[in-house]
């Protein structure tokens, strides 16, 4: 989980970006009636950390391929996510997210999936607006990723002989895709040549991947004060994540069956925390810091060219804290 006031030293060079994408949301969240203004002002209470554009400026800035689209071009992914969450609590019929009420909880799940759809045909608009046929390409394509690997990671609950390499590619498609945009938007907005598209592809991609490992792992470490939700709900909803998957590899065919048995009982909490003791015994909570820290590496050696430079550091930065360990 990101520490508030590491994130602000990290993004510090980056302020006056965020400041912008901050006063163009409240622009374009102002509604068009009554009740999406009320479910606008509740969600920019409840504003996340905004890494996506933070990447997107961090990265840019870093190679020099800031334009006067970028901000427009952050706003569109972030509006994209944002919506994709909207329609993921109905999905999982939270009630909570970070920290309040959902909008599902507080209005209607049609409600919820109605304002979901209002923010994609937001972010339609932005994309347009940048004039570039590309980045409307990419955030296209990044979008349908997302929406693949919504409905991939639904097919596979409870689906406890899911490998790595298929768990991977999940996360690659729900998550990963719209840090990918994100790194990538620069050079498609300068019109770079591909080698360098590439480059912070790849380096979106394995953070991206880095990142949602270190985010399943708070369903094992994470403090619910500090995360918003309750440790063990992807456990006991049927989320098979790199931690289980690892440890139910790691033991012989009859520990596994006790565990994959425990885990199909209904009910109480006494289940999570003898899963958790089991993954946390084989390693599993080791091997996935492990895979997030390694995927980090491969990403920054991706645009390990870049000259040094302040957004260069804290980006070297930012990702290093993202998969830092919480236990």
């Amino acid at each position: 989980m990101l520490d508030k006031e590491k994130l602000v030293e990290y993004t510090q060079p980056v302020e006056q970006d965020l400041a912008e994408f901050k006063r163009k949301l409240n622009d374009n969240l102002k509604g068009d009636s009554p009740l999406i203004s009320s479910i606008a002002r509740h969600l920019l209470k409840s504003r996340g950390k905004r890494i996506r554009p933070v990447f997107l400026f961090l990265s840019s800035r870093a190679a020099d391929t800031f334009t006067d689209k970028s901000v427009d071009a952050s706003l569109a992914i972030e509006l994209i996510h944002t919506a994709t969450l909207l329609h993921d609590d109905v999905v999982d019929e939270s009630e909570m997210r970070r920290g309040q009420e959902t909008v599902n909880a507080q209005w209607t799940n049609l409600i919820s999936v109605l304002m979901g759809d209002y923010l994609f045909a937001k972010a339609f608009r932005l994309m347009v607006a940048t004039g570039s046929l590309e980045l409307m390409q990419a955030i296209s394509r990044a979008t349908e990723r997302v929406s693949v690997g919504e409905l991939r990671q639904i097919e596979e609950t409870s689906n406890y002989d899911l490998s790595e390499e298929e768990y991977i590619s999940i996360i690659a498609d729900k998550t990963a895709s719209l840090f990918t945009v994100s790194c990538e938007a620069g050079p498609i907005l300068t019109n770079r040549d591909m080698k360098q598209r590439k480059a912070f592809s790849d380096f979106g991609e394995k953070v991206g991947i880095a990142f949602q490992v270190a985010d399943d792992l708070l369903d094992f470490v994470g403090d619910a004060e500090v995360t918003g939700k309750e440790p063990g709900n992807d456990v006991l909803t049927g989320k098979v994540t790199l931690p289980l998957i690892y440890s139910l590899n790691k033991v012989a065919k009859p520990s596994r069956t006790e565990i994959v048995t425990y885990l199909g009982k209904t009910e109480g909490e006494e289940r999570f925390d003898r899963v958790k003791t089991f993954v946390e015994e084989t390693g599993g909570i080791d091997y996935a810091y492990s895979r997030a820290n390694s995927l980090c590496n491969e990403g920054l050696d991706a645009i390990s060219g870049l000259a040094d430079s302040v957004y260069f550091d804290s980006l070297v930065n930012l990702v290093r804290f993202t998969t830092a360990r919480v236990a």
